[in-house]
């Protein structure tokens, strides 16, 4: 009797271990390891950028203020990053609140109601939400080019903590988030052209007219501390940009491979157009100037990666690199400092390629169809350079007016370097 109980208790406890290890796997099921493994590599690969960023923009400024450069877009590793966490996610894919001007969900609070979370497209949500905290980072470290070497880094930090509360996650809420009236319009914006690099390039000049020029510009000369850093840092941007486009897909099927493959094109076309524009132009073609050309290119597909075929990337990319290379020259004659040409590239190249793309889209399309994703883009399009300008200005004459937003004549003349961090990039004499 006593054995046909304990078979009866193990008959059970196997049916209970049993059906434990049935719901884990279950469980385990509703994760799609491929696309989960490919997200992951995009998170990591968007993450990369901001190195990236560093090193492009550290090797352009002077020696005396290559680290203070630096800083800019690492400090952003650290301050968007909290932020994205505590609020930034939920206020960019929560519930539409106060008309729709940005989003809240109280489980995005601190992620604490994502933790055992999967989205639809079968990744945990974790993964979803710390992809999109990386555009969060590289944002408001792409301004920085705009005001290099003349601003504050206390009143820097500052800036972009409450330029991303106030801006950055409005926008990506408009565009990205499933509620969001932007996106309800249809407005087309697969990984950032209007939600990154147009709001970066327009609050960087903004930013850069009211500061005004560095001290010395354009009379004293200002030479690049390191165009071998430059170059190393637009590779990796480069690299970097496959999981900023083809990981926007979310997915890893067809239009991830759609997307990667325009990402390639258009940087290449970018750069190759940059590189014959100059030896016609000037007679030479210079390193920065290829790097150059690839940044135009690069952004002009963030928008247009997902419903371009190689051909229109070619087209986004050559034609990037021509309007931003004439935008640098008006720079010039105009004589705005705008130090790393943050709007030059990031800005005009954003502008190009969300306008653009509607005349490369794949498939068949009616004329009046093309018409109105034109009056969609374009709408969309002042409305971020309508709102991160004046958000921006706002934000700049407060800090100026309290704390100060430029450095004093006796911290820029010292360099960023010396004068924030009191440290020096280089062994030898700050020039």
């Amino acid at each position: 009797m006593k054995n046909s109980k304990f078979k009866l208790l193990g008959i059970v406890l196997l049916l209970l271990i049993g059906g434990t290890k049935s719901l884990f796997a279950q469980e385990a099921a509703e994760v799609d390891t491929g696309i989960t493994a490919w997200m992951l590599t995009s998170t990591a690969l968007v993450l990369l950028m901001i190195p990236g960023l560093a090193m492009f923009y550290g090797g352009l400024v002077r020696t005396k203020n290559v680290l203070g450069t630096m800083m800019h877009s690492f400090v952003a590793m650290g301050v968007m990053a909290v932020l994205w966490v505590i609020v930034g996610y939920s206020m960019s894919f929560g519930k539409s609140v106060l008309g729709g001007w940005f989003g809240w969900d109280s489980n995005f609070f601190l992620l604490r109601g994502i933790d055992n979370s999967i989205t639809e497209a079968g990744i945990p949500e974790y993964v979803f939400s710390m992809f999109q905290g990386k555009f969060a980072i590289i944002t408001p470290a792409l301004i920085a080019g705009a005001f290099a070497e003349r601003v504050s880094f206390k009143a820097y930090v500052l800036f972009i903590a409450v330029w991303g509360i106030v801006v950055y996650n409005p926008l990506c809420h408009w565009v990205w988030a499933s509620d969001g009236f932007l996106y309800n319009m249809g407005a087309i914006d697969y990984a950032g052209g209007t939600v990154v690099h147009i709001s970066a390039g327009i609050s960087g000049l903004v930013a850069a007219l009211y500061l005004g020029v560095r001290r010395g510009h354009p009379k004293t000369a200002m030479p690049p501390s390191n165009l071998v850093m430059t170059m190393m840092g637009a590779g990796l941007l480069w690299v970097g940009w496959f999981g900023f486009n083809a990981g926007s897909s979310v997915n890893s099927n067809l239009s991830t491979a759609q997307a990667l493959t325009a990402t390639q094109a258009a940087a290449a076309a970018g750069a190759l157009m940059w590189m014959l524009i100059e030896g016609f132009h000037q007679g030479k073609a210079t390193a920065l100037g290829f790097a150059s050309g690839i940044l135009a290119g690069l952004v002009a597909v963030t928008p247009a990666a997902g419903v371009v075929q190689p051909a229109g990337a070619l087209a986004l990319g050559a034609l990037a690199s021509t309007v931003c290379y004439l935008a640098i020259m008006a720079k010039n004659k105009l004589g705005y400092d705008d130090s790393l040409d943050a709007f030059g590239v990031h800005g005009v190249g954003g502008i190009v390629g969300a306008i653009s793309l509607v005349f490369f889209m794949r498939g068949e399309h009616s004329f009046s169809e093309i018409m109105n994703q034109l009056g969609i883009q374009s709408l969309a399009v002042v409305l971020a350079i309508v709102y991160a300008a004046v958000l921006t200005l706002i934000l700049v004459i407060i800090l100026d007016k309290t704390i100060g937003f430029r450095s004093s004549e006796k911290d820029e003349m010292k360099g960023l370097d010396a004068s924030y961090h009191g440290e020096h990039g280089y062994g030898m004499l700050n020039l």
